[in-house]
């Protein structure tokens, strides 16, 4: 499976038949670079403006905007898992979909602006999983100390941090140094903007990959 980062929330996964992109921002509207990339589905987590872009996205592609539940998008399957922007239960910024799928036998969880700890089912649901795709900018979503408790309690191999503060970004985060102070310095790895990840190349300890472009 390769994975490509596209700034903020935005991440491509393809392998040999499918690409899916989530979380799709057209870059201008939020000060950073636009996404160059074309798929075959399109999965947005819930409809802020920087999160649901799909007109950006190249190709002939399905789009799915905030859906729970079980489905199939070009063939891939799909959950979707409730969740809040907020910690009013949505009163605020409304609901948030993570999405759960798998890819060359690699669990994903993209859990997009997740604003609360989820439920215990949803925390069920996606424990252990080998890629857990987590916001880490604070301002709009989890504060630290339950991004820390919630990444505890899913136990995934890798974590990929995303939505945090970047060079030019207009919306206010926090950086990504604050979460990184809570992450043992032997367990970072700077990846750069794309990997090539298979099931045996899974680290035997538990890791934090962060994509630079």
């Amino acid at each position: 499976m390769r994975i490509v980062q596209h700034g903020h929330s935005c991440f491509e996964f393809a392998d040999s038949g499918l690409t899916v992109v989530v979380d799709p921002h057209d870059g201008k509207s939020i000060g950073i670079k636009t996404p160059v990339v074309t798929a075959d589905a399109v999965l947005m987590t819930h409809d802020h403006y920087d999160h649901c872009a799909a007109r950006i996205v190249r190709g002939n592609h399905e789009d799915v905007m905030a859906r729970d539940g079980e489905f199939e998008v070009k063939g891939l399957k799909v959950r979707g898992l409730p969740t809040f922007h907020d910690a009013k239960r949505g009163e605020e910024r409304g609901r948030n979909t993570m999405y759960l799928f798998s890819m060359d036998g690699l669990s994903i969880c993209h859990c997009g602006d997740l604003g609360a700890m989820p439920d215990d089912d949803v925390i069920a649901a996606i424990r252990g999983v080998d890629l857990l795709f987590v916001p880490v900018g604070e301002i709009f979503t989890m504060h630290l100390a339950e991004v820390r408790e919630f990444i505890e309690r899913v136990n995934p191999h890798i974590i990929v941090p995303m939505h945090y503060r970047v060079g030019g970004l207009s919306i206010p985060l926090t950086p990504l140094d604050d979460f990184l102070s809570m992450i043992p310095e032997d367990a970072v790895a700077y990846v750069g903007n794309e990997v090539d990840l298979m099931p045996e190349d899974l680290p035997e300890i538990k890791e934090c990959w962060v994509f630079t472009s």
